[in-house]
């Protein structure tokens, strides 16, 4: 802005250097008219420059910051695809034991989904076991008190009986 306004007041300067020049080489009221449309013509022209050359100024600040954006803009989209890249590598990372992990807990749900009814038949089963292994314990039991009985039976029919036959032998001896 300072170079700006020095030029502007070099330019302005030369510009009434000129006019000064001009009116003393001429010498004339005509030419002090003339002088001064001049003066005001290149006022005007010294203006119009000066606004143009701001409006330059303004247009080259202004395609910097939007050249300053865009590579802002740039870096901001290559740190996003970096960003996205490191996620999915992560992702990638994770994702085999997770796949697994998955696959495992299907399985153990089927398999709990195996496993209770042959819970329930297993109960029922162990149930009828015991009522069956109770009836065996039962019936075994009453073979062997049936089996001492017969046996006692038996030794008792045998002691009988030889005592019989011992009567009878005396009595057969007896006769002779």
């Amino acid at each position: 802005m300072q170079q700006g306004d020095q030029m502007e007041c070099s330019g302005k300067e030369q510009q009434m250097q000129i006019v000064c020049v001009r009116s003393a080489s001429t010498g004339g009221a005509v030419v002090g008219e003339e002088v001064g449309e001049w003066a005001e013509e290149q006022s005007s022209r010294s203006a119009l420059s000066l606004f143009k050359e701001k409006e330059e100024e303004i247009e080259r600040k202004k395609v910097e910051v939007r050249d300053k954006v865009f590579s802002m803009l740039g870096r901001v989209e290559e740190e996003t695809k970096r960003l996205a890249f490191i996620r999915q590598e992560l992702e990638l990372m994770a994702d085999p034991t997770r796949r697994e992990v998955d696959a495992i807990r299907k399985r153990i749900d089927k398999v709990n989904k195996q496993l209770k009814p042959l819970a329930k038949t297993c109960l029922k089963k162990e149930k009828e076991y015991k009522m069956c292994l109770e009836a065996y314990n039962e019936k075994s039991n009453e073979k062997a008190t049936l089996v001492n009985r017969l046996m006692e039976l038996v030794s008792e029919s045998e002691r009988l009986r030889m005592k019989k036959l011992e009567e009878l032998n005396k009595t057969i001896e007896s006769l002779y």
